[in-house]
């Protein structure tokens, strides 16, 4: 079952808040962690400090006896060491002739045998003492704890980001509820106007077609049609937009539309004396599998932005294949619009600037619910006091209903459209070329 934006929408939410709930909780428990090592290695590294310290003083070091070494060094150079054998490498004679020549005292740590050296060497009096300490035990104790650490810190991870993720659940159920019923009561609202408003419009336009052709009340009652007519289209939208937030593949079963037919009957029809309007597409068929009038309500409703928006500019429109799809682009010379809001002018009642009262923020909005329903994807792009453009990408039909039944096409062209002049008549000798066609009003 296909979800809506809005459920998508919730469950993002629900994970967003569930993991900054748990990166919350794993950064503090880092902290709480690394607090804990450290404060760990100081202490130890101040108990070998003192262990270093008493057995240079001493000769004998108060630790464990297999962990620690004394070595005593005359001025003759003699050495004088315990009875048991010392790790490899040790002593440190570098050390020892440093201490000799410099009188400083060297403390190093030497990483052998697979643990770590604590080395002291300092004078006392005539000889020269040596002390070496093995961590391997300090060394163990911390890899347990980092360990532990670590584990803890999964487990309580994991917990935090299920903990949150419930919690989250439960934030965001009223949202999911208050989104379902919105959507009800918009379809419900909707589906329950639509017949008083055909009513009212049907009973206006017999006023109207009654009513004596020059007078206030001719105008009024023209105004009135227009006004009913524009409230049943915001109505239908309303509705469209309702279902396919519903189920955003809630339209019939695709057939092969045309996509180039559509884009030239539409661009035909709305043929404006201000506005010139260019159509390039393809000789042969660019057939995307979808539901005609949806499609076609794409192609319209992108020429009527484009010509609210363009005043004695220009728009052009075409079809063409990429890959394994088709696109639509309608390109105008109007306002444009600003790049940041490239997004937002696909929200719902979001209106651009010179819109004016005739439209009503819903068109693109439904655009992109209808373009989505067919698995395609709609993007804008412009710029203020330069244009806009518009691309439509959708995939092309598959290759075994591409060609319609029946016999094969004649070869040759498709039909081209003849120029249209500023008087009506139509010129036969002025076609474009093919795969081109010009509309224009001058």
């Amino acid at each position: 079952m296909s979800q809506t934006l809005e459920l998508r929408a919730v469950r993002r939410a629900r994970w967003r808040i569930g993991l900054l709930v748990g990166l919350s909780i794993g950064v503090l428990l880092t902290m709480a962690g690394a607090i804990s090592y450290q404060m760990l290695r100081h202490s130890q590294e101040q108990q070998i400090s003192r262990e270093l310290d008493y057995g240079v003083q001493n000769g004998v070091i108060a630790g464990p006896p297999a962990c620690s070494w004394v070595f005593f060094y005359a001025t003759d150079g003699t050495m004088t060491r315990g009875d048991r054998a010392a790790p490899t490498g040790l002593p440190l004679r570098g050390d020892v002739e440093r201490v000799v020549a410099t009188g400083v005292t060297q403390n190093q740590q030497v990483d052998r045998d697979g643990t770590r050296y604590w080395v002291r060497t300092q004078s006392r009096g005539e000889v020269i003492v040596q002390a070496v300490f093995d961590g391997r035990f300090q060394l163990a104790d911390r890899r347990h704890l980092l360990t532990a650490f670590l584990l803890a810190a999964a487990a309580g991870l994991l917990a935090a980001v299920l903990a949150a993720m419930m919690v989250g659940h439960r934030a965001v159920a009223p949202l999911v509820e208050a989104l379902g019923r919105q959507r009800r009561f918009v379809a419900d609202a909707s589906h329950e106007l639509r017949t008083p408003i055909a009513q009212v419009h049907t009973r206006a336009q017999l006023l109207a077609r009654r009513a004596a052709q020059t007078g206030a009340d001719r105008r009024d009652l023209d105004r009135l049609v227009s006004t009913t007519r524009r409230l049943g289209e915001i109505v239908d939208e309303l509705l469209l937009s309702a279902r396919l937030a519903a189920d955003p593949g809630n339209l019939p079963p695709g057939q092969p539309v045309d996509l180039a037919r559509l884009a030239a009957e539409e661009t035909e029809r709305v043929l404006n004396p201000s506005t010139s309007i260019t159509l390039d597409v393809p000789p042969d068929p660019v057939l995307v599998s979808g539901v005609e009038s949806a499609l076609r309500r794409v192609v319209s409703e992108l020429l009527a932005n484009a010509l609210t928006h363009t005043h004695d500019g220009s728009i052009a429109v075409a079809v063409r294949t990429v890959a394994d799809n088709a696109e639509l682009v309608v390109a105008d010379t109007g306002d444009g619009f600003d790049p940041a809001d490239a997004a937002r002018i696909f929200d719902r009642f979001h209106r651009g600037a010179g819109a004016g009262d005739r439209r009503f923020g819903l068109g693109l909005a439904l655009l992109r619910e209808v373009v989505s329903g067919h698995g395609g994807t709609i993007v804008a792009d412009g710029y203020p006091g330069v244009g806009a453009t518009f691309t439509v990408c959708l995939p092309l039909a598959p290759r075994a209903t591409r060609l319609p039944s029946g016999p094969p096409p004649a070869a040759g062209p498709r039909p081209v459209p003849v120029l249209r002049l500023a008087t009506g008549r139509r010129s036969a000798s002025r076609r474009p070329a093919a795969g081109r066609r010009l509309f224009s009003r001058r």
